[in-house]
């Protein structure tokens, strides 16, 4: 394997376990006086040039452009069943690039695969904030749902981060897909419960977490029974949501939150369930 091989892929590993989408461009087939060889690589993500080359000047320019236009593309049909296909694109350098040297060079976009790990966080208040601050850290593509365009301005700004603005959250649970674990830490009880309708609807969460007090627990189990979902579906919900640790500080709340996902997500992934 050579150097620049073993770079490469330590660095795309890098960003998939970071949860970083990205694009990487391969130079197939130089045609007269490239600035690159055969097999050149590079790595884009959603802020630009990452690592490597495919021959710099205006044919680095359009890859990296062209590249972000499909990191764009893909957030659009995340909650799809959507598949951003790899693309063979050809560049005649002096036709399409205004580049005097000539020839043509094709390039190979293939983007990288979204952490299979689904997660659809609803609520953007310092506590969501925090969590999802948090969870970005993990390899894993995290929604966040919110009707309050001004907290979700405040949300973390990642790859694997995506923001939905919703005048009825609810609505947006049929866009997600199988197995995907739910979060439901919004304003309170009231906006919380018919999300929480919703997801139960669909059944088949890999997760209900929903954040609250015991007596918020006992209020919320009690409505849905009533409203006639299963016993056992109902106590399948994790209320209060978070491991037993740490205060109340919407820090430690987090990290109690993100320990019990991980410790549900490995138990999940050993039962095979």
């Amino acid at each position: 394997m050579s150097c620049s091989m073993h770079d490469y892929l330590q660095h795309a590993n890098d960003l998939a376990q970071r949860g970083t989408v990205f694009v990487t461009v391969t130079l197939v087939e130089p045609e007269g006086h490239v600035p690159q060889d055969i097999g050149a690589k590079a790595i884009v993500t959603e802020r630009g040039l990452s690592w490597g080359t495919v021959g710099g000047g205006r044919l680095e320019a359009r890859a990296i452009l062209h590249a972000q236009e499909m990191i764009t593309r893909a957030s659009a049909v995340v909650r799809t069943a959507g598949v951003i296909q790899p693309e063979l694109v050809r560049y005649e350098l002096l036709r399409d690039l205004n580049m005097v040297c000539g020839g043509a060079a094709t390039l190979f976009y293939e983007l990288s695969s979204r952490p299979s790990w689904k997660i659809a966080l609803f609520g953007a208040g310092h506590v969501a904030q925090a969590t999802i601050s948090l969870l970005c850290t993990f390899s894993c593509t995290l929604t966040c749902v919110d009707s309050r365009s001004e907290w979700l301005s405040r949300v973390v700004d990642r790859a694997n981060v995506i923001k939905v603005l919703a005048a009825s959250p609810p609505e947006i649970v049929a866009n997600f897909e199988p197995s995907t674990f739910y979060l439901c830490i919004s304003q309170g009880h009231a906006t919380d419960l018919p999300i929480v309708r919703e997801i139960l609807r669909r059944g088949d969460a890999a997760f209900i977490g929903v954040i609250g007090s015991e007596a918020k627990s006992r209020t919320l189990r009690s409505t849905l029974l009533k409203d006639g979902f299963a016993e056992a579906h109902v106590a399948a919900i994790h209320c209060p949501l978070g491991l037993p640790m740490g205060s109340n500080a919407p820090a430690e709340i987090a990290v109690s939150i993100a320990a019990q996902l991980l410790q549900e997500r490995d138990r999940v992934r050993v039962s095979g369930v």
